[in-house]
């Protein structure tokens, strides 16, 4: 049977640097006299578990960022590469999304977008459309379970279709 820090190191990489860093410290502050310089330890793993989470919301501003251009675009190319993009990004976010990864993601789903929509705006109007910038919501329409699931696209609103 695995202890509680083998567990959560499977079941929530994130959460277990954390927790790990959070030991390694106290073990610090109790002034261990051991050979390993914990402070630089606690902040090397902490780290690691910081990457994971920024790659995720990396991630998911990729999955937005070319989710609204398969919806608002006019433009028929690169449509195919817009979705490669999404399946891959969709994929690393499967890859690294942890329970409290995505506990603390979604709540910053508006702060994600809004990044997300400013670079759809500005590629936008490089392309010359201008009116499918303009018409870039304000605020995100896509659930966040939408954004991570395999199958989901939205409905292009100038009738380009988007058959696998």
């Amino acid at each position: 049977m695995a202890t509680r820090p083998d567990q959560l190191y499977e079941d929530d990489f994130y959460a277990w640097t954390r927790d790990q860093a959070a030991a390694l410290r106290r073990l610090a502050e109790q002034r261990w006299n051991g050979p390993l310089d914990l402070e630089h330890l606690a902040e090397a793993v902490e780290e690691l578990g910081m990457q994971a989470r920024n790659a995720v919301r990396s991630q998911i501003e990729r999955v937005i960022e070319h989710l609204l251009k398969l919806e608002h675009s006019p433009a028929a190319e690169p449509r195919a590469g817009w979705m490669n993009s999404v399946d891959d990004a969709r994929a690393r976010t499967e890859d690294a999304m942890t329970p409290t990864i995505r506990r603390e993601t979604e709540p910053l789903l508006s702060m994600l977008y809004r990044r997300a929509r400013r670079r759809v705006a500005r590629d936008l109007v490089a392309q010359g459309e201008k009116e499918a910038a303009r018409a870039l919501p304000a605020d995100c329409p896509y659930a966040f379970d939408d954004l991570i699931a395999d199958d989901w696209w939205p409905v292009n609103r100038h009738g380009l279709r988007d058959d696998d």
